[in-house]
């Protein structure tokens, strides 16, 4: 029996070893892949995290933490971004596809949205109790989500009882850094009391790659017939708002705009709530 125990004993310790020194090898691999993008610097890649694929035997996802400084229009900003790749050991690819059902594995790892998600700050139609609720991370300067979002908005907020529509702010700054203004000022309105803030900020026009925040707040200013001013985006409620919005995208592993989730669930064709009984 003691024998069995030490045989036990030190194959778990090889496996611990083993896993580490693949991780190693992941972080070593994407860091040099990644490496090549001349506008990043200071690149990081640390797992955090090893899945076994059940359907893929030998195989395993591994959740990644991807960190550095993007160079881009003289300015410079951080970056973190969640990521799952898969390995057997010796190959490595960003997703896996059953030929018999088309069923991306990479969907199948997806995080559920979870209750402590549903924060009341982020509910803007429909009661808390409804049957069913309705999650959309947004960037008000996507072409697609200015398009998508209002209408999506306008069909739920008519029934209140069905749908509890939660939305986020999840601004892409590499390609619209106007965004990220235009949603703390919309963060920053709705704290002062004004109504309809999120669907009426897709109205909004500004070019998307304006950084000049008073030129930003003008036209947001214009649009909804507010007064919010530069201090307005730097109050704590704001900046803790903004924050909370960012951090629930990341568990998520929300990487574009706009993202849907319907009851907890990811919802990749953004038309299920359309379907629901």
């Amino acid at each position: 029996m003691l024998s069995m125990l030490k045989l036990l004993v030190a194959t778990l310790l090889l496996s611990s070893v083993l896993g580490a020194n693949q991780n190693k090898i992941v972080e070593e691999y994407l860091e040099e892949l990644f490496d090549n993008n001349p506008n990043i610097t200071s690149l990081k890649v640390k797992v955090v995290d090893n899945l076994d694929v059940e359907s893929m035997k030998g195989w395993e996802a591994v959740v990644i933490n991807v960190t550095g400084v993007l160079k881009q229009n003289n300015t410079s900003r951080n970056i973190k971004q969640k990521m799952v790749w898969f390995t057997d050991g010796v190959v490595i690819t960003k997703d896996l596809t059953n030929m018999k059902t088309s069923e991306s594995l990479r969907d199948l790892l997806n995080p559920e949205f979870k209750q402590s998600f549903y924060k009341k700050e982020n509910l803007i139609y429909g009661n808390e109790d409804a049957k069913h609720k309705v999650v959309l991370f947004s960037d008000p300067l996507c072409p697609f989500c200015r398009n998508f979002v209002p209408s999506a908005i306008n069909y739920m907020k008519r029934k209140p009882n069905k749908f509890a529509v939660y939305y986020f702010h999840f601004p892409l700054p590499s390609i619209h850094p106007a965004s990220i203004e235009l949603s703390q000022a919309a963060i920053a309105a709705e704290l002062k009391g004004h109504k309809n803030v999120v669907l009426n900020m897709y109205k909004v026009e500004i070019d998307p790659k304006e950084r000049d925040v008073n030129k930003i707040l003008k036209a947001f200013n214009k649009t909804m017939k507010t007064d919010i001013k530069p201090a307005d985006l730097r109050t704590k409620e704001v900046m803790e708002g903004f924050a909370s919005d960012m951090v629930i995208a990341d568990n998520l592993m929300v990487q574009g705009t706009p993202t849907v989730f319907l009851d907890g669930k990811l919802d990749r064709t953004k038309k299920k709530y359309q379907k629901v009984k």
